[in-house]
């Protein structure tokens, strides 16, 4: 199958050259340009994209206004955004995965990994470096002020819904590891982990592994590490 990309960058010097990265695996394809982020959704809609690469500050509605649309669409629920931005620390980042991005990649990253974060993206996996997506929140939510952030006081709630073995998994996945090392860590088959993870997924909501991170940081379940 092939994956259906759209570009959402206010520079098209930019957007050229992710066009002809995209464009030159036989498994994806490009299928439309936005400059900004009302185009974006008018475009995921129309073009029934798998996969939107969002950089963050565009004129107008933003990259994370644009993802808060997307992800509040039913109709889009099976889209993927992957967040593209110029800053490795960026606290937009962490609002974008709130907002239901599945993750970020900086715009300095090798080609092969973008490439192989858009195949992960649309498989409905965790990005490239599960672990540095972790780092970046883990820091943001240390520094957060509960008294104006967003966080959503509910998902601790939802938490009751979780099995004793899906909240070990929910912790293991906070950290940044894989199915498979969270297999070998808990001694049981890595399907077994997939299917605690999907479990965990439907019963909080979450579309994602990467929203999974921010539910188990944002309710308490694992502390953020400050260094």
């Amino acid at each position: 199958m092939t994956i259906r990309v759209l570009l959402a960058d206010d520079q098209a010097l930019l957007r050229s050259a992710f066009r002809v990265l995209v464009d030159s695996e036989p498994d994806m394809e490009v299928v439309g340009e936005a400059s900004d982020g009302a185009e974006a959704v008018r475009l995921t809609k129309e073009q029934q994209a798998d996969v939107v690469l969002m950089d963050i500050r565009m004129p107008g509605t933003d990259g994370l206004a644009a993802t808060r649309m997307i992800s509040a669409d039913p109709d889009l629920a099976d889209v993927r955004v992957v967040i593209l931005t110029t800053f490795e620390v960026d606290d937009y980042v962490v609002q974008s995965l709130r907002a239901g991005a599945s993750g970020f990649l900086g715009k300095g990253s090798e080609p092969e990994e973008l490439l192989n974060a858009i195949r992960i993206a649309a498989g409905g996996q965790a990005l490239l470096s599960p672990a540095a997506t972790t780092g970046l929140i883990a820091r943001f939510l240390a520094t957060d002020d509960p008294a104006d952030d967003d966080r959503d006081p509910a998902r601790g709630e939802r938490l009751d819904s979780l099995t004793v073995r899906e909240r070990e998994v929910l912790v293991q996945v906070a950290g940044g590891h894989s199915n498979d090392e969270i297999a070998e860590r808990l001694e049981v088959s890595p399907l077994t982990v997939k299917t605690h993870v999907n479990r965990a997924m439907a019963k909080l909501g979450a579309r994602d592994r990467a929203q999974l991170v921010v539910t188990a940081y944002e309710s308490g379940l694992v502390r953020p590490r400050v260094e």
